[in-house]
Parts: C-alpha cells; sequence; structure tokens
C-alpha cells in the first residue's frame, strides 16, 4: 500500500508554487511587516520542496523562492520605475537558486542541514558583492531586530545572523522529514536549533566599565523635512537646505535662552544642502550662519559639483563654529540606477527614463571617520548601512559614534524607509555603538549599542532629537573577526556542494548497470 508523501506534491508545479509562497512569507518577515516567524518557516518550506530533488530543479525552486522573495521585499524600487525593479528582483533571485541546488546535492552527506543553512551565507556573500558592487537589502539577519537572535549581531555580524536563522529553518524541516522513523533524535534537534537561535537573547554584549568610555557627547539630528515625494522630492532645493537651517536656527535660540543644553554636534541629513555649498555664496553663508547660532560644529550632507555634469560627490562636511567647512566624506558606495548608471553606454540609449540621471557619482575612496566636536564620528551614508566591511572599516579607524546621514525622501511611504532603519538599529549592536540617524524627512533616531530606539522623529514632519551618549572605542567579536567567518562558511558551502555533486555521479553509473 502506497504511504502518503510528506511533500506538498511530487509534481514540479505544487513545489514552484510552494517556494514561491515561501518567497512572499520571508518578505513579509522584514519591515514594515516584520512578521519575523515566517523567515525561518519559509526556509523550512523551500527546504522540504527541494529535497530529494534534481540540482537543476533544486536551482530552479531556489531562484523562484528569490525572486518571489524580492518582488514582494522591494516594491518601494519602482518609484524609480519598473525598469529598475522587475530586473532588480530577478536578478537577485536567481543567487537563491544556490541555496536550492546547495540543499539537493548536500542531502546526500552527513550532517546536511549544517552545509545547508551554510549555503544562505554564501548567497548572501555573493549578493554583497555582485552584480555592481552588490546589494545586500534582504539578508536574513536584518530581519532580526527585536528577536531574540539580534543579539547574535555583536558576536558573529550579519552573516553568522543568518546562519543561525537559515539553520533553525533546515533543521526544522530535517525534523519534519524524519519525525516518523526518528522521532526522539528529530525533536531533540530541533530543540537544539531553537536554543541556538533563542539564546543571544541572553547573551547580550556586556556594558562598558566606567575606564572603557570616553567623555559623553550632546548630540543633535536634524530632520528638515522635504517640501515632495518620490523623485520630486528635491524639485525645489533651495526649500530643503532652508528647512534644515530654519530648524538648526531655531535650536540655537533654545539654546541661547537656556531652554536645553547646548550640543556638542549637530547632524544633518544626506543631501540636505543639493547646492554645493563650496560655490554657492549663499548656501555657504546659510551653512554658516546655522553652525554659528548654535556654537557647535555641524556635520551635513550636501552635493558637491553639477548632477548635469560629469564629477559630482555625495558628501558629509563638517563646518566649524567659525562657519567654514573643514573635514568631509564622500560616499563610497553609490546607489546603482540612483547615483550612478551601471552600463550607462548600453542601458541609457535604451531607457528614456534614465535621462533623470545625467552624470554619475564619483566614488570616495577612504573611510569615512571625521573629527566633530568631541566625537570620531563613523559616516555611514544612507545605502552605506547595509556593507559590513563599510561597517567595520569606521569602527576600526577609531569612530566611537556611527552616525547615518539619509535621504529617504525619494522613498516616503514605502517600506525602504523602515528596512533601512532597522539596519541602523541592528549595527548599532554589532558595533556597540549609539548610532544617530538623520534623515531629511524620517525616519530619524537616536539608536542604543543593545538595539532600542530612545528617540524617533515621526515621518514628514520637521524635528530635532537631542541626546547626550557615551563614546567607546570597545570592539566587539564581530568586528575583530571581519569577513573571516563569513568567508570560511562560504567557502564550506562550495566544497560540500562540490562533494555532494562528486557523490550523485559516481552513483549514478552504478545505479545504470543494476538496471
Amino acid at each position: 500500500m502506497r504511504t502518503r508523501s510528506w511533500r506538498p506534491s511530487s509534481g514540479g508545479l505544487a513545489r514552484t508554487v510552494v517556494a514561491a509562497l515561501a518567497g512572499v512569507a520571508t518578505a513579509l518577515g522584514f519591515e514594515p511587516t516584520h512578521v519575523w516567524v515566517l523567515v525561518p518557516l519559509a526556509a523550512c518550506a523551500l527546504t522540504l520542496v527541494c529535497l530529494d530533488r534534481t540540482a537543476r530543479s533544486g536551482f530552479w525552486l531556489g531562484a523562484v523562492y528569490g525572486t518571489a522573495f524580492m518582488l514582494v521585499l522591494l516594491p518601494w524600487v519602482q518609484v524609480i520605475g519598473a525598469y529598475a525593479w522587475l530586473p532588480l528582483a530577478v536578478a537577485e533571485g536567481l543567487f537563491y537558486g544556490f541555496a536550492g541546488l546547495a540543499t539537493t546535492v548536500v542531502r546526500r552527506l552527513p550532517g546536511w542541514p549544517l552545509w545547508a543553512a551554510c549555503s544562505w551565507v554564501a548567497v548572501e556573500a555573493g549578493r554583497s558583492l555582485f552584480p555592481f558592487g552588490g546589494f545586500p537589502w534582504g539578508r536574513l539577519a536584518f530581519a532580526a531586530e527585536d528577536t531574540p537572535v539580534a543579539n547574535a549581531f555583536a558576536y558573529v555580524g550579519a552573516p553568522g545572523t543568518t546562519f543561525l536563522v537559515a539553520l533553525l529553518g533546515v533543521t526544522l524541516a530535517w525534523g519534519i522529514v524524519g519525525v516518523a522513523h526518528r522521532p526522539v533524535r528529530s525533536v531533540v534537534g530541533v530543540a537544539v536549533a531553537v536554543g541556538l537561535v533563542c539564546a543571544p537573547a541572553f547573551l547580550a554584549f556586556p556594558q562598558a566599565t566606567p575606564g572603557q568610555e570616553r567623555p559623553h557627547a550632546r548630540v543633535a539630528a536634524v530632520q528638515g523635512n522635504v517640501p515632495g515625494t518620490g523623485l520630486e522630492a528635491f524639485a525645489e532645493r533651495r526649500a530643503v537646505l532652508d528647512n534644515h537651517v530654519e530648524a538648526t536656527l531655531a535650536l540655537g535660540r533654545r539654546v541661547a535662552a537656556r531652554q536645553t543644553p547646548r550640543p556638542d554636534l549637530v547632524v544633518w541629513p544626506e543631501n540636505s544642502s543639493d547646492i554645493d555649498p563650496y560655490t554657492d555664496p549663499s548656501a555657504r553663508a546659510a551653512i554658516g550662519a546655522a553652525a554659528q547660532s548654535v556654537g557647535a560644529p555641524l556635520l551635513m550632507g550636501a552635493v558637491v559639483g553639477d548632477r548635469a555634469n560629469e564629477g559630482w560627490h555625495n558628501r558629509a562636511i563638517v563646518w566649524s563654529t567659525q562657519g567654514e567647512p573643514q573635514a568631509w566624506y564622500d560616499k563610497i558606495h553609490p546607489v546603482p540606477f540612483g547615483e550612478y548608471i551601471p552600463l550607462r553606454g548600453l542601458l541609457a540609449p535604451r531607457i528614456p527614463a534614465l535621462a533623470q540621471i545625467p552624470s554619475d557619482m564619483i566614488r570616495g575612496t577612504r573611510p569615512g571617520v571625521l573629527e566633530v566636536g568631541p566625537a570620531r564620528a563613523g559616516v555611514l551614508m544612507c545605502f552605506e548601512v547595509a556593507y559590513d566591511g563599510l561597517v567595520r572599516d569606521v569602527v576600526r579607524g577609531g569612530a566611537d559614534l556611527i552616525v547615518v546621514p539619509t535621504n529617504n525622501a525619494t522613498y516616503t511611504g514605502t517600506g525602504q524607509v523602515e528596512q533601512q532603519f532597522a539596519m541602523s538599529r541592528l549595527r548599532a549592536i554589532e558595533t556597540d555603538r549609539w548610532v544617530v540617524v538623520a534623515s531629511t524627512n524620517g525616519i530619524s533616531g537616536i539608536v542604543a549599542p543593545d538595539g532600542s530606539v530612545v528617540a524617533r522623529a515621526p515621518e514628514r514632519v520637521q524635528a530635532v532629537l537631542e541626546r547626550t551618549l557615551p563614546l567607546t572605542t570597545r570592539t566587539t567579536p564581530a568586528v575583530t573577526m571581519g569577513a573571516w567567518p563569513e568567508l570560511a562558511v562560504s567557502t564550506v558551502s562550495l566544497v560540500s556542494v562540490l562533494v555532494g555533486l562528486l557523490i550523485g555521479y559516481r552513483r549514478r553509473p552504478r545505479t545504470r548497470t543494476q538496471e
């Protein structure tokens, strides 16, 4: 008598549908919905449909999962245009084909859930590098805020956190497959995986002792607000600058009236001046007056150069209390199709909408560590908060405070805003530093080293957030180890897949002979 299979169907269509639904569920585990439990459950579902399949079928199912995941996670890219959203989702989704393929292949190996979980880390490592410098958005680790596994960031960073989440999902699938003939072993294995994911909740990185902290700094983050939305958010360039000047002058008046303490530094968002303050006398005077009014150095974001010509920079500039520009940092990692056009010569003639970005941003060449008052601010501009290497570089460069000047005005009202803010919260845990996020129109916030939000401004309003923050130079294990764990786990994944393929290849002739 034929027993009923645990699989959704032996047919390819049913498996494809399940893989797509798992991708959708994974996206719902991220902000703004953030039903986190769906993330490991979706990894479990993908694992189940990939088991006992061919490598080719596994790749297909993984790619379907990944494409559905990215389509639902990234609809905000449509603000730029469907020409960017659809190809991006498909290109990123194809990487997950490797996770599906790996699952089918390593099933032949002892301890296969470990090797299958490694493949998720390898997928995200590849996505973070290729193409065009990588796109790390949607790493499983970036859904971990406010969950038991979040504290793992301080010890194993984003790659290790992804591994733990994937291991939970894959082990659950292993338990489901084996529960009929090895119930105790299956339950114990799943319980161990759950324990590993929950353990970080009880292992918060130890608080700094008094001798490990430098003096405190009073920080003010300004959200000036912008008059428009979407691609028209910066149509009134002068209004954007004036709004940030106005909010800072108001802060200066409160300081003068002793209604609030004088800040040690003031942070403006990325692109708070879309007018080059080096060449425009009125912009330069307005920014200088704002810095002078509060009597504190001002870290602000400006477009330097002309977007209509080659050679512009997305720059963070320190303005002195005398109202003069001093040290600066140029954004290292530009946003594809936002700050530069990959393959411009090929794509621009065929996609008229790309004319909205007539020239490419020039990349910076050094980490963004700037002396701003008593703080050494590690600057991660907007999109850069997603990149592990840039985060480590500013900490290793001596940053005792993380500052994220960001311009999310184009994506107002979309999930992009919440997703990026979640990354900032997790980077606070990873680096054991306070993180100050200053956005043009939200989300602006101040995040403690444990990832909690101590201040947050409402979106689409003018606001100033003020806090006195301790400055620390401690280094977490995640920062100390750097990229080596990710490289090691990815290597293990590739080796396990090769071994699995070799075993499958050696078994095939034997099976044919027996037939």
